[in-house]
């Protein structure tokens, strides 16, 4: 296993992780293992690449079969000067990979210290990652624990990797029971990344698969206030992701304490306005709404009332300027957000 040459055809494995090239991992067949499935509003399908191309001189198939034509989203080629004037690029599913395959990529990934290499095999790993059945060799092989491990690499690009290879793995019940321990270290990378980096939008995407069922959302509690800091800062692409996470947390009336409690920043009132982009003033609706279903006693009410910039009080409080743009927003041109915001009113 040491020397990665389980299969002989690909080579070397220099020559290996040459060929694994370029292909963006997929970031959600929503299918859960044991019978359960996430909602069908946060299913989305796996990307599919062009079967075959034509390639450049010095470049030859590979052999069907082989690792790197079975992997998913992948247009391979294999470089080889001087051998063959073209060759085919191969696309397969890799619903076909084999638990050797697996060792070998784990082994390289731990025991390699080229970065290139790091990201190609995390990407590889990613890509496998969205089929339950490799999901599961992955597990039982104690990759999760491997490819996690490097949530902790210097090197951004690798974090951004592991992050979407762990988003794809979260896609599997069982897994979520080994990423869940986690959650604190993917919290800290939200913190401590720049605003609007791939790292932050990767981390919110595995916190939202992570936050889909009830399970495991009481690890999010005291994230709140972050979720809502990083609202009112970043673009369109991290607040439809940090909504989302918002959303599948408000949707839980075990989770509402926390949440009304949370501090948030006033300005995240601006966002009630018609310039808000459309994807991001619709997901924001839906978590006021499920906010509005909460229903405190006047005790309750009292006690949030006298906490500085609580988010009870900057949204639910009938000191807050909420309402007012609320109804403002009854004359947004999209008929969705009217009849949401109707909704809240009523």
């Amino acid at each position: 296993m040491g020397d990665c040459s389980v299969v002989p055809k690909l080579g070397n494995m220099k020559a290996l992780l040459g060929i694994i090239a370029g292909a963006g991992a997929s970031y959600g067949l929503y299918k859960l293992i044991s019978g359960e499935n996430f909602k069908k509003n946060k299913k989305s399908a796996a990307s599919e690449s062009p079967g075959f191309k034509n390639t450049p001189q010095g470049e030859v198939k590979l052999q069907p079969g082989s690792l790197l034509a079975k992997v998913s989203g992948l247009d391979v080629v294999c470089p080889r000067p001087g051998d063959f004037a073209s060759g085919d690029i191969i696309h397969q599913s890799p619903n076909n990979l084999e638990p050797q395959h697996f060792k070998m990529l784990l082994s390289c990934l731990q025991n390699g210290d080229d970065l290139t290499q790091r990201c190609r095999i995390l990407r590889t790993l990613g890509n496998a990652a969205a089929f339950t059945v490799n999901q599961n060799l992955i597990r039982e092989l104690e990759g999760i624990h491997i490819i996690a491990g490097f949530l902790s690499d210097p090197a951004a690009e690798v974090r951004v990797q592991t992050l979407n290879a762990l988003n794809n793995l979260c896609m599997n019940i069982q897994n979520q029971e080994q990423i869940k321990v986690y959650v604190p270290q993917v919290l800290e990378l939200i913190e401590m990344s720049p605003v609007n980096s791939d790292l932050q939008l990767g981390a919110m995407r595995l916190l939202t698969n992570l936050s889909v069922t009830d399970k495991h959302q009481d690890l999010l509690k005291e994230s709140v206030k972050l979720l809502l800091s990083l609202l009112v800062v970043s673009n369109e692409a991290l607040q439809v992701q940090t909504l989302k996470v918002l959303v599948n947390l408000s949707s839980n009336p075990d989770m509402m304490d926390d949440i009304v409690q949370a501090q948030a920043p006033a300005s995240v009132m601006l966002l009630f306005d018609e310039r808000t982009a459309l994807a991001v003033l619709l997901r924001l609706l839906t978590f006021v709404g499920n906010l509005k279903a909460w229903r405190p006693s006047a005790q309750v009410a009292d006690e949030l009332r006298r906490k500085q910039d609580c988010l009870f009080r900057v949204m639910l409080d009938e000191s807050s300027q909420l309402h007012s743009r609320l109804v403002q927003l009854l004359s947004h041109p999209d008929g969705e957000i009217q009849t949401q915001v109707a909704r809240i009113l009523t």
